[in-house]
């Protein structure tokens, strides 16, 4: 998540890419890019009316569902057990898959 979060533009092309649908040079020098990654900012989805006032079919508020978006704050809200039976989850999911994760 660090590495998304601190070279967002370069995440945001090679997520494009692998979608088979990469932005042009155009759409590159007019600022696409940036008003994409604006739009997906935790500071404007959190400001979102649906996502203050909204509820889920449920009756639960979405505001549930945001918490201050920084990176490690899940360390907050997981014991150390939690922690230890997500990580085996996603090692046995993943296994085989090339993906690493990094906790911080």
């Amino acid at each position: 998540m660090k590495k998304l979060k601190e070279k967002s533009k370069i995440q945001l092309k090679r997520l494009a890419e692998f979608l088979e649908f990469p932005f042009s040079i155009e759409e590159e020098n007019c600022g696409v890019i940036d008003e994409i990654l604006r739009m997906c900012s935790f500071d404007n989805l959190s400001d979102l009316d649906v996502n203050i006032n909204g509820k889920l079919s449920t009756g639960e508020e979405t505001k549930m569902f945001f918490r201050r978006g920084e990176v490690g704050d899940w360390k907050h809200y997981f014991t150390l057990e939690m922690s230890e039976k997500l990580n085996h989850i996603i090692k046995q999911k993943f296994h085989g898959s090339g993906l690493n994760f990094l906790y911080i």
